[in-house]
């Protein structure tokens, strides 16, 4: 009963939030764009705020959590000023509106030909279809995976890793604390990442969307800069740098007139922004009051990439760590800091427990519903 009571929940949760977007998108076409639209919108936001706290599942709150308490709102409240995915195209129809509000997801803008992009900013187009590649139609080569797209492959091996932890997990007894923490920092990548490609594969079959990727194999960062600006959960990135960074970026190159250092106090107030909404999180996830240690993390982390940047900028391309221990020393980072201010919190809350007991209430409903199918199918065979 428990379990239908939360699915209950989580289906009126969304339910009003596909209303509340109609009611957003209805508000686009007919207030101006500013303060006037913010105030129509507010409500919203707040409605937002309030819906987790609804559902007590530590996956569906936390994804709903996610994806409206944070990146709905974020994405609601540069609509208010006519920025953001939301207000990139004047056309956009209400689906496309509220697939882009509420899910996880960034619509990939059509990239220039070869040679503007070339002289743009020296990269290659990600056009694959532009005669770069070498394919003619006298000339068929194969076409590589657009950029950001992953093999089914590569999410099936990610899927298969995360439920051989879950069966891991049996013996956690007999498992060191340390490597347990490593295991689940491993756990919550490939869940992350799963669930949320689940999300843009439905919303690219259903919309026909071009979508941007969500996390590029950030095991494989080779500083700070790396894992959190362009590999570990890109969606986030994506939006915080309109909402907080820029306008911090512009207020600080005013201030201090000097855009070269301007970034620094741009990076620390955008993980101060995160450090919120993460400690928001995981008030949702347990209800328990913050310690402050996941903001802790977020400042520090925030404080050693400006220190990173600064460097850069110093050294200005004259030294570099080989990838070989770049890369280590990155994920060694992470993954400390992370066993040191990050788990606590996710720990006190018991969310690894929780979710294991979900874990075991979906593999009995599914294993329930084959016997259930596999017993019809038996007895419609002895009739006929």
């Amino acid at each position: 009963m428990e379990g239908a009571e939360e699915m209950k929940n989580f289906t009126k949760a969304w339910l009003s939030v596909f209303v509340s977007l109609c009611y957003c998108y209805a508000i686009g076409k007919f207030v101006p764009r500013g303060f006037p639209r913010l105030f129509g919108l507010l409500p919203i936001v707040c409605l937002f705020l309030v819906l987790p706290l609804n559902i007590s599942s530590i996956h569906l709150g936390g994804i709903t959590a996610f994806f409206v308490a944070w990146l709905a709102n974020f994405k609601l409240l540069l609509f208010a000023f006519g920025k953001g995915p939301l207000s990139s195209n004047t056309s956009i129809s209400l689906r496309r509106f509220v697939a882009i509000a509420c899910l996880p997801i960034k619509v990939r803008q059509n990239p220039a030909p070869k040679s503007q992009s070339n002289g743009q900013n020296g990269t290659h187009s990600p056009d694959r279809k532009s005669h770069s590649n070498g394919k003619t139609k006298e000339n068929p080569v194969p076409e590589k995976p657009k950029m950001g797209q992953k093999s089914p492959l590569n999410y099936a091996t990610k899927g298969l890793l995360l439920a051989m932890l879950v069966r891991v997990y049996d013996y956690s007894e007999h498992i060191h604390p340390t490597v347990l923490l490593i295991l689940y920092c491993f756990h919550i990548y490939f869940c992350l990442e799963i669930i949320l490609a689940m999300f843009a594969a439905l919303a690219r079959t259903l919309l026909g969307l071009e979508l941007e990727p969500q996390f590029d194999e950030p095991y494989l960062s080779t500083s700070l800069q790396d894992f959190w600006g362009r590999r570990w959960n890109i969606m986030v990135t994506g939006i915080l740098r309109p909402t907080v960074y820029e306008p911090v970026l512009h207020v600080a190159t005013r201030v201090m007139g000097n855009r070269r250092w301007a970034s620094l106090p741009a990076v620390l107030g955008t993980f101060v922004i995160s450090a919120l909404m993460h400690e928001l999180i995981f008030y949702y996830l347990g209800r328990v009051w913050p310690t402050w240690e996941i903001t802790g993390f977020f400042l520090l982390h925030g404080v050693c990439l400006m220190v990173e940047i600064a460097l850069k900028k110093a050294i200005a391309g004259r030294f570099r760590l080989p990838t070989m221990i770049a890369r280590p020393l990155t994920i060694g980072f992470v993954m400390v800091t992370g066993f040191w201010l990050f788990f606590p919190q996710l720990l006190r809350c018991k969310a690894d427990v929780r979710a294991f007991e979900e874990y075991a209430a979906a593999g009995a409903f599914f294993k329930n519903a084959f016997h259930g199918l596999t017993w019809t199918a038996l007895n419609t065979s002895s009739t006929l």
